[in-house]
């Protein structure tokens, strides 16, 4: 038995305290059972967030508290597109839904709440720029900045059909414009990004553009 938490309730309240969030599965994994969990939630010691996802009732809750909540239902995934715009600042847009990335022969989560936008990024494009922030006590992998404008580049909707969920040219030109002016990327940031994903030669008139000027 662990002595510095004797109970099931003890340690499951730890674990939360911990992790800011836990899965059904964290809490098995180290020997709480679904029923010692289902009647701490009936006596409301701990908060169902969505099917199988708990937080302490008392815990704080961020801005970004949905961005969280994804990247416990999706712990591959990297928040992105607009989503990870709006946690840098960079946008006044408020997404409905949070935009994450997913490997191309990454398996697609069926998740209801929080509700997400799933996109696929190739291998390359999407293991690249990811930086870790902590969110209620959730690790959360969230592109860059710099990275984070190519993405939105690339994704935009003259692209064609295929990105017909794009939410266009203009959070492009804002995130950029916002980007350098906050100094959260450099054009050599921006340019490094484009190139490996392919897509400077159409981006680089727009960023000069930004620099020219500046």
């Amino acid at each position: 038995m662990n002595t510095r938490y004797p109970t099931q309730q003890d340690r499951a309240i730890a674990l939360l305290a911990e992790r800011g969030m836990a899965k059904l599965s964290e809490f098995t994994a180290s020997g709480i059972t679904a029923a010692t969990i289902s009647r701490m939630k009936e006596r409301g010691l701990i908060l169902q967030l969505s099917r199988g996802l708990y937080q302490l009732p008392d815990a704080p809750l961020d801005g970004n508290h949905s961005l969280a909540e994804a990247a416990k239902r999706v712990p591959k995934g990297v928040i992105c597109l607009v989503s990870a715009l709006a946690y840098h600042e960079l946008t006044d847009t408020i997404p409905r839904l949070v935009w994450i990335a997913i490997g191309a022969r990454q398996k697609k989560p069926v998740v209801k709440t929080p509700p997400l936008n799933i996109v696929r990024f190739g291998q390359m494009v999407f293991s690249t720029g990811i930086e870790e922030h902590m969110i209620e006590g959730v690790r959360v992998r969230i592109y860059s900045p710099a990275k984070t404008v190519v993405d939105l580049f690339r994704y935009r909707q003259r692209e064609g059909r295929r990105y017909k969920s794009s939410p266009g040219i203009n959070p492009v030109l804002e995130g950029m414009r916002e980007a350098l002016r906050q100094r959260k990327a450099t054009p050599a940031d921006i340019a490094r990004y484009a190139m490996e994903a392919g897509v400077w030669s159409n981006l680089r008139p727009y960023l000069e553009a930004m620099t020219s000027h500046a």
